[in-house]
């Protein structure tokens, strides 16, 4: 099984990332193993995991040019958005530190290696693990006398970040805030609230890496995400970690949990990395089980070659729906970077290979981490989007899962 693998088990979309099975003592020449810091000041603001437990980061230090400078990495994995899948996932590694790994591997954007990471390996790099199931949001608990569950993804985000600031990023000179999947989506939430713990002159800029999880309707017409993610903002209590522009503006302000609808108010500024063809929007946006109950689609879902033409088109139809959603995005010239490639995979800064490797992705002939380290830092303007239709692209890394 591959690293981006996706599944759902009642009604929990979990969405595993580092494979947690490999990790080791021992520090190798492929992977550098990162210790976990609990975060022990968090029960004064009561900023708790899915079942009580203590939040938690892993800080692998910078050094020379990169002291000053932070990259700060949400993870990814999935959503609950029900008290049966919260409890579930309150028993597992994705909602309470007690299964956590302690080590972390550091690849790809987190890397120490000036080689697989030319522009971030010697800065200082934070993964913070995710145990609340909304990205980082909500901001109430669930307790009926037998049953306690906190949701208080909001607090941990303030309680990590209030844990960092005396650990140097207090007098950071640059940072730049990412996250992968669900992890993307808290980005986009967080991004400018980044800002406010910083001083005036440190430079904030954010990546979101296959967060861009768009409000579409399925196949059979029904919009299944929204639905999915409405509950998820209500359960949570997460309606305060919407952006405040956003919720003003839209009829249904819930609906700002959705990227398409917060970018244009982000003010911090922005690159988006995503496939057109992401593997879980494909699999869980446009052709979730429960739009396709007769498994026409199972078969494109598992081997895009495999997919018939008329699902190809429909494929790029939605590819044509991203597109148009990251339009006034793309027209901007002052609104940050892209790069969209047609790839079926999901989440491609943590996997060396796709980040930054002699085979990785690219467009134009530039690599993921290209585009980036250029936005970043300025040295080009940088949007790029990749070919139109599967399977076009020579360089990807198709990960089907």
């Amino acid at each position: 099984m591959d690293v981006n693998a996706a599944i759902v088990v009642y009604g929990l979309i979990l969405l595993t990332s580092t494979p947690w099975c490999i990790y080791s003592a021992a520090v190798t020449e492929d992977r550098l193993l990162v210790d976990r810091t609990l975060v022990r000041n968090a029960p004064v603001s009561e900023a708790y995991c899915l079942d009580g437990s203590l939040p938690a980061y892993h800080l692998h230090r910078g050094f020379g040019a990169g002291a000053q400078n932070w990259l700060l990495q949400f993870e990814g994995g999935g959503w609950c958005n029900s008290i049966k899948s919260c409890l579930e996932r309150s028993k597992t590694r994705r909602g309470s530190t007690t299964f956590m790994n302690k080590l972390a591997v550091f690849s790809g954007i987190l890397s120490n290696n000036a080689s697989r990471n030319p522009d971030f390996y010697n800065w200082n790099r934070v993964k913070l693990r995710y145990c609340d199931g909304a990205s980082f949001a909500g901001d109430t608990k669930f307790d009926n006398g037998t049953t306690l569950l906190y949701f208080r993804g909001q607090r941990i985000w303030q309680a990590i970040i209030n844990d960092l600031l005396p650990k140097g990023l207090g007098q950071a000179r640059k940072v730049l805030l990412s996250g992968c999947s669900a992890g993307g989506l808290s980005t986009f939430l967080h991004c400018d609230n980044l800002t406010s713990y910083l001083p005036k002159t440190t430079t904030v800029k954010c990546l979101s890496d296959a967060g861009f999880f768009l409000d579409g309707r399925d196949v059979s017409l029904n919009y299944t995400m929204r639905s999915f993610y409405l509950n998820m903002v209500v359960l949570h209590g997460a309606g305060n970690s919407l952006n405040k522009n956003c919720t003003n503006t839209l009829f249904n302000p819930q609906l700002c949990v959705f990227p398409q609808y917060a970018l244009p108010f982000i003010q911090t500024p922005f690159f988006i990395l995503n496939t057109a063809y992401d593997v879980f929007q494909f699999h869980h946006i446009l052709a979730p089980t429960s739009a396709d109950p007769s498994a026409q689609w199972e078969s494109c879902k598992q081997n895009p070659a495999a997919c018939s033409p008329l699902q190809l088109g429909t494929l790029q139809e939605f590819r044509i729906y991203m597109l148009g959603a990251l339009r006034e995005f793309n027209s901007d010239p002052g609104r940050g970077g892209m790069f969209i490639n047609s790839c079926f995979a999901h989440c491609q800064s943590e996997i060396q290979e796709t980040w930054f490797a002699v085979d990785s992705p690219r467009i134009n002939n530039k690599t993921i981490a290209e585009a980036v380290g250029d936005w970043y830092f300025n040295r080009n303007v940088s949007k790029q989007i990749g070919c139109a239709s599967y399977p076009c692209d020579s360089t990807c890394h198709n990960i089907i899962g």
